[in-house]
Order: structure tokens, then C-alpha cells, then sequence
């Protein structure tokens, strides 16, 4: 009895390594080609921090100033903590929103690279109790 031997042996595993090695090049040639470059979009800031109530900048520059400092604390490693603390001081305001709303937006808008830092800095907060509570 003759066997025939196909001439396009392959060995199984072989085979699958290949095909996930073509799809992990695939799918990352199409995650590379649709991500969106980074920029910052200062106008977006500056028109989110202004018309909103509550920080009352004396002007754009101002404005922009502060934010810019947010990002440079960001960048420098100071936790999503202190940053909150920095922002509610200088706005002498308990208000946890109106303090995170600055702080998402500067980083947003004026250092996007910086989101992911930002992010996982905030990854465990919790806000203190309010005073009276405890």
C-alpha cells in the first residue's frame, strides 16, 4: 500500500504561531495606523475654564498660566493627591468637582501626553470625608 505525502507538511504548532504572529502584526499595523496624534488644544481650555463659574481668572494668559502649572506638577510626578490639594487651596474651595473639573481639563487640553500619568495617579484616590463627618 502507497501512502502519499502531501508536498505542504506542516507541523500544527508551527502553523498556529504563524498565523498569531500575522494577526498580532495585522492588528497592530491597523492600532498604530487609526491612533489620533496628540495634540494640545488651548482654546477647548480656555473656553471650558472661563465660561464655567468658580475660578474666576483675571484673564486668558492667567488662565493658561495655571494651567500649564498643573501640567508642569503632573509631569514633575506629584500625585493626583497633592495636585487636588494645590488646586482647592488656591481656590479656596472644598468642592471636589470644581477641583478635579481644573485639573482634568488643563491636562486634557493643554499636556494630552500626560492623560495616562495623570490617570494612574488618580487610580486609588479617595476623597477626604467632608469636615464634620467621621
Amino acid at each position: 500500500m502507497m501512502q502519499h505525502r502531501s508536498i505542504f507538511h506542516r507541523t500544527p504548532g508551527k502553523s498556529l504561531v504563524g498565523v498569531l504572529f500575522t494577526w498580532a502584526g495585522l492588528f497592530g499595523v491597523a492600532t498604530v495606523a487609526v491612533t489620533p496624534a496628540v495634540r494640545a488644544d488651548a482654546v477647548a481650555y480656555l473656553v471650558n475654564v472661563t465660561v464655567r463659574p468658580g475660578y474666576n481668572f483675571a484673564n486668558a494668559d492667567e488662565a493658561l498660566s495655571y494651567g500649564h502649572g498643573i501640567c508642569d506638577k503632573v509631569s514633575q510626578g506629584r500625585t493626583y493627591a497633592q495636585v487636588m490639594g494645590d488646586v482647592k487651596a488656591d481656590f479656596a474651595t472644598s468642592d471636589e468637582y470644581q477641583a478635579s473639573y481644573l485639573i482634568t481639563q488643563a491636562v486634557n487640553e493643554l499636556c494630552p501626553a500626560l492623560i495616562w500619568q495623570l490617570r494612574n495617579s488618580a487610580a486609588h484616590y479617595r476623597p477626604p470625608p467632608p469636615p464634620g463627618d467621621g
